[in-house]
């Protein structure tokens, strides 16, 4: 299986072939990164298996800012553009990709996505990336940031049984909170003794989309995402300004 996400197999695709891939889209990638800094746009990864919790998430965020930042969203599906749906009636301007066979957005696909230039005029760009626990991880998108969302329904094990996923997030959530009182099984601690194994710096925060509970932190961990060159005033400051020259 392939080292990375488990699509490919190296006895088939030679790995430096696989490693021509990822460095095309490193540099589409890069590009990506430099079109969110110059439109002061804070670019979110957000990954997690279906049914997770990812678009709901999204409603919740959309009505945690009460209109006080400007959000948009692409949304990434094998089929249809449910999602990107439910994000527009939430007030959230979504672009939808739809991928076909594949299991994972991609830098290209995101940067075909900018040319409606629904990111232009937003705070923050939410890439709700394809139902998936592996091949999501290893595809830089220009993201400032990798979140994934880990339900309690899914079981405590993920981590561990997904490690390169979880690795390479800056935060998880755990969704669906609300329901733990029907799942007394599921053990919270070890969520966070599988997240200590596997990411470098653990950072697990627990909410629920439905009571709002965590939503707060939530709204404060990607507020602090948020740099000089991401505020308000270097919208309207020029290039030369903001640069010093």
């Amino acid at each position: 299986m392939c080292e990375d996400c488990g699509c490919g197999d190296s006895r088939i695709v030679p790995v430096e072939v696989h490693e021509r891939l990822l460095a095309g889209n490193d540099r589409t990638a890069a590009h990506n990164r430099a079109h969110f800094r110059t439109h002061a746009v804070v670019a979110i990864n957000l990954m997690g298996s279906p049914g997770a919790g990812k678009t709901a998430l999204l409603e919740a965020t959309a009505r945690s800012f009460h209109g006080s930042r400007r959000l948009a969203a692409i949304t990434g599906d094998l089929e249809t553009d449910r999602d990107a749906v439910r994000l527009r009636a939430a007030g959230i301007p979504a672009a939808a990709i739809t991928t076909g066979s594949a299991c994972h957005l991609d830098a290209e696909m995101v940067h075909q996505a900018l040319h409606d230039e629904i990111a232009r005029a937003a705070d923050y760009l939410f890439i709700e990336n394809v139902g998936n626990l592996v091949c999501p991880a290893i595809y830089d998108l220009g993201q400032a940031a990798n979140v994934v969302a880990l339900s309690v329904t899914e079981g405590e094990d993920k981590p561990l049984k997904y490690p390169v996923m979880f690795r390479r997030a800056d935060l998880v959530l755990l969704t669906k909170i609300d329901l733990l009182p029907a799942l007394p099984e599921f053990d919270v601690a070890a969520v966070e003794a599988a997240l200590a194994h596997v990411m470098p710096v653990p950072r697990l925060l627990g909410l629920s989309a439905r009571t709002g509970t965590g939503l707060g932190e939530w709204i404060q961990w990607i507020e602090r995402r948020r740099t000089p060159a991401t505020s308000p005033a270097a919208r309207t400051t020029p290039a030369a300004e903001r640069d010093g020259r």
